[in-house]
């Protein structure tokens, strides 16, 4: 008993060690001010990596009826059921109520994994955009590669334009496309590392859907920085993400055919650069409007908790214990 006591206070020790003080004390005045009571639960699961849940989307190119039947006796359960305005049955993807990681498979070159582990939350991105097929679709920063492997799961896009411009990202977007997707698919699948800023201006009104998965302070890792002077400069840097996110979403709706939807996501808390961002595009263009998704909250608020308060067009996932999801913001705009 007391050895496995102190094996549990080595482990706390560790985690509690990892946390980044100067993020965390950045967050907890930033987070007071704009989530209230709300944040003290928020704060506690996002510290403590030990209540941190992952989800298993199933590969379809790739597909095991043992694998599900593995998951279902250690207690997993379909992440989205119920009456959902999207949902292609071709995107199954696997939860369980407690904490812990499904073991993760290696990257093998020619041979497809069998699922791919993320956060449940980032889904929601994909749901809302509702790509259906045929449709040409532009994934403007789409490393690592996880919503753009969702897509895939859901429709066969007519062109699908995945974009990364970071250098070692981008390696890393194209590392995850070759281990879900069968080469044939991928001959429809556009790699490229452009600018995000500048695609509107070299390819106007070419898509139908666009995401924007922003770069964006992301609240998880940045907490468990180990280095204090990156962690520093990245509070400092954390200014100006919003003017970024602001351009990147000019980019994608010069990029949209009018009629075209977009949907921008975050893994941030952060007011600044999720509804504030929104606000401002939905005030300096005129040729966008926002399209309610509350019926997709709905249908999926008993596996994930919500900010309450949010306008119909947008959404924010607050993780709390037993639903460790998020944070994960998410808004969709139409282009008129």
């Amino acid at each position: 008993f007391l050895l496995s006591l102190k094996l549990e206070n080595k482990t706390k020790g560790k985690l509690q060690k990892q946390i980044c003080q100067v993020v965390l004390d950045h967050f907890e005045k930033e987070y007071t001010t704009e989530l209230g009571d709300t944040w003290t639960g928020v704060r506690d699961v996002l510290t403590h990596p030990l209540c941190w849940q992952y989800a298993v989307l199933l590969n379809k190119f790739s597909q095991s009826a043992e694998l599900e039947n593995t998951l279902h006796v250690k207690g997993y359960h379909p992440a989205f059921q119920g009456p959902l305005p999207y949902l292609p049955a071709s995107l199954k993807c696997y939860i369980k109520r407690t904490p812990g990681q499904f073991p993760a498979q290696k990257h093998q070159a020619g041979k497809l994994k069998e699922y791919y582990l993320l956060n449940a939350a980032s889904l929601l991105p994909v749901l809302a955009l509702e790509v259906k097929d045929g449709e040409d679709v532009l994934d403007l920063c789409a490393a690592p590669g996880g919503k753009s492997v969702a897509i895939l799961q859901c429709a066969y896009p007519g062109n699908f334009h995945c974009n990364e411009y970071d250098d070692l990202r981008s390696r890393w977007l194209k590392q995850t496309m070759e281990s879900f997707i069968p080469d044939p698919l991928m001959n429809l699948v556009t790699v490229s590392q452009l600018d995000g800023r500048q695609i509107g201006d070299l390819k106007p009104e070419l898509y139908d859907k666009v995401l924007v998965d922003a770069p964006c302070s992301n609240d998880r890792s940045w907490l468990f920085s180990s280095d204090i002077q990156q962690a520093t400069l990245r509070l400092i840097q954390r200014k100006e993400l919003s003017s970024l996110q602001f351009q990147l979403l000019r980019s994608a709706i010069k990029a949209l055919r009018p009629g075209g939807s977009l949907v921008y996501s975050t893994c941030t808390l952060s007011k600044a650069e999720n509804s504030d961002v929104i606000n401002l595009i939905l005030n300096s263009c005129s040729n966008v409007m926002p399209i309610d998704i509350s019926e997709m909250a709905k249908a999926v608020s008993q596996e994930f908790t919500f900010l309450s308060g949010t306008q119909k067009h947008e959404l924010l996932v607050l993780p709390e214990k037993g639903r460790a999801w998020g944070p994960m913001y998410v808004a969709k705009l139409k282009k008129i």
